[in-house]
């Protein structure tokens, strides 16, 4: 939470947090700014100080409703820095984050980078900016134990906003079921009305349209994947592609708040009119185990013994996991679960990015997504919900939505 930042800034020796870039879609932006049109920006933190936000004038308005302090970049016009740098584009950026580190008062230590920018000139403008402040070391946060450590802990309203994306995302996983239900079969296709099939873009569509009706976006697209398809843990699917019955559909949705907030994620998997009775036995060892992890959740466990307890419940089953084969592109091969927050995959770690701070804390939020992957057998099946640790210390699913593998279709 940010009420950690100034302790976890001080105890790394950190002078201050450098963040760039626009407010939407920007985790480390959005984290302070909140919901803003800053389309350009740059933001400084120092350890128990307010955030300092440099802004465009043209958006003064919007820049004064993050509650941050704000500074304009007329403070150092573009005509101003053409003048310092002798007109030199590569330098004018470094120019530029030069003022900005020396209005807030850094002109040494070390400052840790965060944002987005085009790669290349985000290098070439921090390396320029050490001519004009030798005695600043700029870092990035690699092991994530400064500001996303911070992030991994909600407070209550950042909860009650990711709860409010996850009833969104339920509504419409129920309105995506209805709505294929309300169809009909033709042969082992479903077609709409007319008796054209209906296809996995079509429902794609559906799916942006009605989450954009309930507020959200979908900025890193929806899995709903068919068949073979559904054996690739992230295939998207192929949107041309005409739904057929009796075959495994991973549907894996995880929107945000329209602007890039607070993210959901969430995984079921449906067999349409019917499912084979393989297709029946992958998804019931997957619900075994996904029953199983859950009813173990406990606050302020290790993250990674969950995973390995995934491996454990499924090798005993007879799969292939990472742990008895390395590099197992079938069975089960990804981590039991992740993080969530404004980015949708980010600490707690549960796979190999886990370490002892990846630990179910009081406002961790966080998936449990068990799956199974057979690709050359035509199926895959994943459940997946997002829990959180409350701050009454309990184990809380976020979103309640039904596990049925089989949605009815009209005959």
């Amino acid at each position: 939470m940010k009420n950690e930042l100034e302790q976890l800034m001080k105890s790394n020796g950190i002078a201050a947090i450098l963040i760039t870039g626009a407010a939407d879609h920007n985790p480390a932006m959005t984290y302070f700014t909140g919901h803003v049109h800053v389309s350009h920006g740059d933001l400084v933190i120092k350890p128990g100080e307010k955030p300092i936000l440099f802004h465009d004038p043209m958006e003064r308005e919007e820049a004064a409703k993050t509650g941050c302090v704000l500074k304009s970049y007329l403070n150092h016009p573009y005509a101003e820095l053409v003048k310092e740098t002798n007109g030199d584009k590569s330098k004018m950026d470094a120019r530029k984050f030069a003022h900005v580190l020396e209005d807030c008062g850094v002109t040494s230590g070390k400052v840790v980078l965060y944002g987005q920018s085009d790669a290349g000139k985000a290098y070439s403008a921090i390396k320029g900016v050490i001519e004009y402040l030798p005695d600043v070391e700029f870092q990035a946060d690699w092991d994530e134990n400064l500001l996303y450590k911070a992030m991994t802990t909600k407070d209550e309203n950042e909860l009650n906003q990711i709860r409010d994306m996850g009833r969104v995302t339920t509504d419409v996983v129920g309105r995506v079921a209805d709505f294929l239900s309300q169809q009909k079969s033709k042969g082992n296709q479903l077609v709409k009305k007319s008796g054209e099939p209906v296809t996995i873009g079509e429902v794609k569509n559906m799916i942006n349209l009605w989450l954009a009706e309930g507020g959200a976006e979908n900025p890193e697209a929806t899995i709903f994947s068919l068949g073979r398809d559904a054996g690739i843990p992230h295939s998207t699917g192929t949107n041309s592609e005409g739904l057929r019955l009796g075959e495994t559909i991973v549907f894996d949705i995880f929107p945000c708040q329209f602007g890039g907030g607070f993210f959901y994620d969430f995984t079921r998997t449906w067999c349409l009119g019917y499912a084979p009775d393989n297709v029946v036995k992958l998804y019931d060892d997957v619900k075994k185990v996904y029953d199983t992890v859950v009813s173990e959740l406990k606050p302020n466990t290790l993250c990674n013994s969950y995973q390995k307890r995934t491996c454990e419940l499924y090798e005993n089953m007879g799969h292939p996991t990472m742990r008895t084969h390395k590099n197992t592109e079938v069975g089960y091969n990804h981590s039991i679960g992740h993080g969530v927050g404004l980015r949708i995959h980010e600490k707690p770690w549960f796979g190999d990015k886990a370490d002892e701070t990846d630990v179910l804390k009081p406002g961790s939020v966080f998936t449990i997504e068990p799956g199974l992957y057979y690709p050359d057998k035509g199926m895959g099946v994943r459940i997946e919900d997002t829990y959180c640790v409350n701050h009454k210390n309990q184990i809380e699913l976020m979103a309640e939505y039904p596990y049925d593998l089989v949605l009815p279709i009209r005959s």
